[in-house]
């Protein structure tokens, strides 16, 4: 994307016609700048999203070949012990999708566009039926290598699911839940790991909102290229055995430590008498984009300018160094106990105000 679309976005793109989506495919690298080349792209990409729903979004035994497959075969060819491997990782999507968001109805609306071969399968393809959410615990859920990740601090979301619809129609957390099941599918050296639906949330809303019906209707596609882009930059994050990397979240937190010592010596000082440790509060800040931290449009203000710079996860530390020098005067005069609930849930305040507390920490 050329400069002067990086800056436009850096500033915020406008909620007016399908801006902000357009601006994010081609931040993401979904689309390539040249504009002529969009039509053919967003062809290819989508048809070959609907050929993934048509071939993972399925039973086993829908395929004459399986048919004779056995349910109790543990075989590795096997289709039915495929199908109740990929249920384990299911009903961790499950149970995070149904609470994504609660503060705004959205995700529990009905999308105008659900998927004809899902909703018309009664019940077949519906991705939700195959797991009962109450007999999973999350609160067990660690990482082990490049399996899934215990984000210790995710307690903000309501413990409210949310309800599946009918015959025929299909609330938009289900279409998240469709899109996290097939990336899962298509990534088994990662898989599914808690946190993602709070990466994909704000990326589908935008994409589900577009003012033309067209973009509306092919929301779910978008996003699922989308969100794998970002995947793509931000897996360190998920993977404890990259937890130590360049890219990994212990490195990420050590910058974000000395950029603190650096830019606000005295709040430094305090935490570290206090024995507060980053992963008390910026874990989750630095894994998830901070998009547990602020209300959905300011999270979606901040990934504006995120994405739109060049270092982008590097501004992303400015960002949270920001959060916290804008809270000095509390944090110097609090207890450990004040100040860990301090950072673990940040006040309302302007978000404008913390990306240009940012941009000047930066210089």
């Amino acid at each position: 994307m050329r400069n002067y679309g990086r800056t436009f976005s850096f500033s915020g793109i406008p909620d007016t016609n399908g801006y902000r989506a357009l601006c994010w495919k081609l931040l993401l690298g979904y689309l390539s700048p040249k504009r002529s080349s969009w039509s053919e792209t967003l062809g290819q990409k989508r048809k070959l999203y609907s050929q993934f729903v048509n071939e993972m979004v399925v039973p086993p035994g829908q395929d004459k070949a399986e048919c004779v497959d056995h349910p109790l075969s543990e075989g590795p060819d096997s289709a039915w012990s495929t199908f109740f491997k990929d249920n384990e990782f299911l009903l961790q999507i499950d149970k995070d999708v149904r609470r994504l968001y609660p503060d705004i109805s959205f995700f529990q609306q009905p999308t105008e566009f659900p998927c004809d071969l899902v909703v018309n399968s009664k019940g077949e393809r519906r991705l939700h039926q195959r797991v009962v959410p109450s007999v999973f615990s999350s609160a067990n859920v660690e990482r082990k290598g490049l399996g899934m990740t215990k984000i210790n601090l995710i307690t903000k979301r309501s413990v409210e699911n949310y309800e599946a619809m009918d015959e025929g129609q299909e609330a938009h957390w289900e279409v998240v839940q469709r899109i996290l099941f097939i990336y899962a599918k298509l990534n088994p050296g990662q898989g599914y790991v808690q946190g993602m639906n709070e990466i994909i949330g704000p990326i589908y809303y935008i994409m589900a909102s577009d003012p033309s019906a067209e973009q509306r209707e092919n929301a779910e596609a978008d996003t699922f290229f989308c969100f794998t882009a970002l995947m793509s930059e931000i897996r360190d994050f998920f993977i404890k055995t990259l937890d130590d990397s360049e890219g990994g979240i212990k490195f990420m937190m050590a910058k974000l430590t000395n950029m603190v010592k650096e830019k606000a010596p005295e709040i430094h000082q305090k935490l570290k008498e206090q024995e507060l440790y980053p992963q008390y509060y910026s874990f989750r800040w630095l894994t998830l984009l901070l998009s547990q931290e602020f209300s959905l449009p300011d999270v979606v203000r901040i990934w504006d300018t995120v994405f739109a710079d060049d270092n982008r996860f590097d501004f992303l530390i400015d960002v949270c160094c920001s959060m916290i020098v804008s809270l000095e005067d509390q944090i110097l005069n609090n207890d450990f106990a004040s100040n860990v609930k301090l950072l673990q849930n940040y006040p309302p305040t302007d978000i404008n105000l913390i990306l240009s507390k940012a941009v000047e920490l930066r210089l």
